[in-house]
């Protein structure tokens, strides 16, 4: 046995353990690629044919092998992801804080865009759930709010989350949902925004350009949603952020948005800079969910491997509880 199928064989036994009612011969052939995927690395599927262990040296039918798993209607992306979310989440919530969850979007493909909601873990994200859309634009409310509420089901009795939004996602429709769900937000609003405060209607870019910083009580659209806006500006940066919050505005909290970040760095593993997902040559948009979904089980493995290297081989540094404390507390 190889080392691809002996990794296959781990992710396999795991899957098992998650998914019992899952089909044998689904669950084998989806740890087997999640392995080839580790070891890979390639999203392009040609590469991963290259690497596939099958007892074909033909790689046209390994290629076809990959496709045809891809295109299996009872690969269900949610029920196979739903376990692993569950105990990311939970461990998350453990240590008492608030959930940062991370939406935003990508161009997967020249003709497919990918909404992803992720979860803030260290300084990047790992994904919880995803949507693939055919379009060029951004994907719709329809779209955000089935993953919001998917995973809004996963999240552990108690947990609190705040959902952290770019320019795409300030919209009065999030945030009656964020409200509805008990979430607390950050999201990044438009300069052309409508806003009613103090009874007057002006714009959220008038308020920034008058030099306004904290508007709480607002009326946001011709709806007049109510929310709350702190306005901040960087030196360096070209526009201010304007930051519809849930709680009272401060500069402090408007700065949480940079949390969002960390779902850059996600998206980076799985494009240019890792799996190279724009080069998968996948036309279909529930095929390149699927894919998404092996790319992602990687990740989580190559996360969870990290973690438990980290735990049962520490650095230096890392034998001295004192300074680790000091490292990971609020003020660090």
């Amino acid at each position: 046995m190889g080392g691809i199928e002996h990794v296959g064989y781990g992710i396999t036994a795991d899957l098992a353990a998650r998914l019992p009612r899952q089909r044998k011969t689904q669950r084998a052939k989806l740890g087997l690629l999640v392995a080839t995927m580790l070891e890979a690395r390639r999203a392009d599927l040609m590469d991963l044919a290259a690497a596939l262990p099958r007892p074909t040296e033909r790689l046209d039918m390994r290629y076809r092998w990959i496709e045809r798993l891809s295109a299996n209607p009872r690969l269900e992306v949610d029920a196979v992801m739903a376990p692993y979310a569950r105990e990311l989440l939970g461990r998350a919530a453990a240590s008492g804080q608030r959930l940062v969850l991370i939406l935003d979007q990508t161009q997967a493909t020249a003709r497919h865009q990918v909404l992803m909601l992720g979860l803030r873990v260290g300084g990047r994200a790992l994904p919880l759930a995803w949507r693939v859309k055919e379009t060029r634009g951004s994907v719709g409310f329809a779209e955000q709010e089935g993953l919001v509420r998917l995973v809004a089901a996963w999240l552990p009795a108690g947990a609190g989350a705040v959902l952290m939004g770019d320019r795409f996602y300030g919209s009065p429709d999030l945030i009656l949902l964020c409200r509805s769900l008990g979430w607390d937000y950050r999201l990044r609003l438009k300069g052309d925004l409508l806003v009613t405060v103090g009874g007057g209607e002006t714009t959220t870019g008038e308020c920034a350009a008058r030099g306004e910083h904290l508007l709480p009580d607002v009326g946001l659209t011709a709806r007049e949603v109510p929310t709350n806006i702190a306005i901040v500006h960087e030196p360096d940066h070209p526009e201010p952020w304007i930051i519809a919050m849930s709680e009272r505005p401060s500069a402090d909290r408007a700065f949480d948005y940079g949390l969002r970040w960390g779902l850059e760095a996600m998206f980076a593993d799985f494009e240019s800079r890792g799996f190279g997902l724009e080069d998968s040559q996948i036309r279909h948009a529930d095929r390149l969910a699927r894919l998404l979904l092996v790319m992602a089980l990687a990740l989580h493995w190559a996360v969870s491997a990290g973690m438990w290297d980290a735990a049962v081989h520490p650095v230096p540094a890392e034998k001295n509880p004192s300074r680790l404390a000091r490292e990971n507390s609020p003020v660090a």
